[in-house]
């Protein structure tokens, strides 16, 4: 008698399966003559095999497939990682009695106001102060001078394109001049191209449908189960992918914005232009593990540059936000997230290299969430024994044959 615990199963479905297999029949013997499975089973290992190449195939060929369809997969995919973590909401919202159209409605109008917030926040005032750059290049070589004269071969990359800056300078300055920076998500979208626009659009609608037909969609999924262990098994997916995904965002986010904050409030003591401006930039690439703070560092030392006149003071930006960081990832993150949320950094790692690839930036944000989709959907379904079904029996270990008298040959 087995263990059910041994085989890492259930014990509901060890005692499921193990019904089954006291009415299923006995295996039959291996054949006396050696000559390897029937017909029957060759025919279905034939078909496994080339299910095996098909699969294999499928999975060479879609981020070639991904990458090239990315204006459709990749508003898709944000759509549907913005909605799943949006479910806690929807269900919250729901149990006070509410329609589902209604919550979804809520949730996706929340949504967009916290998005046209940020956007107030974050690139209205960058697009503004990045305008003054050709104008701040002499401050900049000015705090670069000392460290200029001992690279040279920077000091003569950099002397090129303070020329190149100077003499396309003035030809564009009455064009940049005329336009104004957009002050809100619509006026954004005004400004933009027509495919962005229908893109944004696509995606509002697709989380606003997925909200409002996720409740019935997740009972007729639950429900059309042959079986009450499948059944359970779908509902526990669904729901661990529910959970981690909104639980990882949720505590990111908010940690991401007591880091903007508190960066925001630093930069502010020290006299840095758009305090909140930086603050924002610093929470929103915190979401990119290991690469965003480093981003965020080099652009605070830029901005740096540009403002003040010592190059110490101008790098304390930099080192503010450097320094928030590691205590953030080294001290509060593994605090609050704990064990559960805990993933392997090189999976990380390939995460946001394979993501980065297929769709830049928006790839690399999307990295650890489709990460944790991931993981939690293969984890649920468990890993099939293709190779074993493939290889069971006179493939790559062959039986040794049978006497009359039961004994193996020798």
């Amino acid at each position: 008698m087995v263990d059910p615990s041994e085989t890492g199963v259930s014990p509901a479905v060890a005692a499921t399966l193990g019904g089954a297999a006291a009415v299923a029949p006995a295996p039959s013997p291996p054949p006396e003559n050696g000559e390897g499975p029937p017909v029957d089973d060759r025919r279905d290992r034939l078909l496994a095999g080339l299910t095996l190449i098909a699969g294999i195939a499928l999975l060479l060929g879609l981020p070639f497939a991904l990458k090239a369809g990315a204006e459709f997969f990749l508003p898709v995919t944000i759509s549907l990682v913005i909605a799943i973590a949006l479910i806690p909401v929807l269900e919250w919202l729901e149990r006070r009695r509410l329609p589902s159209w209604i919550a979804a409605l809520f949730c996706v109008l929340s949504f967009l106001a916290l998005a046209n917030v940020a956007l107030a926040a974050i690139v209205v005032p960058a697009i503004e102060f990045f305008r003054k750059l050709p104008e701040r290049i002499d401050r900049i070589q000015a705090n670069l001078a000392p460290l200029l004269d001992l690279y040279q071969t920077l000091e003569k990359y950099m002397n090129r394109t303070i020329t190149h800056l100077a003499n396309t300078g003035p030809v564009k300055a009455p064009a940049t001049a005329a336009v104004a920076p957009p002050g809100s998500l619509l006026e954004l979208a005004a400004t933009s191209a027509p495919t962005a626009i229908i893109q944004v659009f696509f995606g509002v609608l697709v989380v606003f449908f997925f909200l409002a037909g996720w409740t019935r969609a997740r009972r007729k999924t639950i429900t059309s189960r042959a079986s009450f262990g499948g059944a359970m098994a779908t509902a526990r997916v669904i729901q661990d992918v529910v959970d981690d995904v909104s639980a990882y965002l949720g505590t990111i986010t908010l940690i991401n914005v007591v880091l903007g904050a508190i960066v925001g409030t630093a930069l502010w003591a020290v006299g840095m232009p758009y305090p909140a401006m930086w603050g924002g930039i610093a929470a929103l690439l915190n979401y990119v593990p290991y690469f965003g703070p480093i981003v965020a560092a080099l652009l605070l030392a830029v901005g740096g540059l540009m403002t003040f006149n010592d190059i110490w003071i101008a790098l304390i930006p930099a080192a503010i936000m450097i320094g928030c960081h590691l205590v953030e990832a080294n001290v509060i993150t593994p605090l609050i997230v704990g064990h559960r949320l805990t993933i392997n950094p090189v999976l990380i790692l390939i995460s946001l290299s394979f993501w980065s690839w297929v769709w830049g930036t928006p790839g690399a944000l999307l990295a650890v969430p489709l990460l944790i989709i991931i993981q939690t959907v293969v984890g649920a379904a468990g890993k099939p024994d293709i190779a074993g079904f493939l290889f069971e029996r006179g493939t790559l270990v062959r039986e040794r044959p049978r006497t009359r008298f039961g004994i193996r040959r020798t």
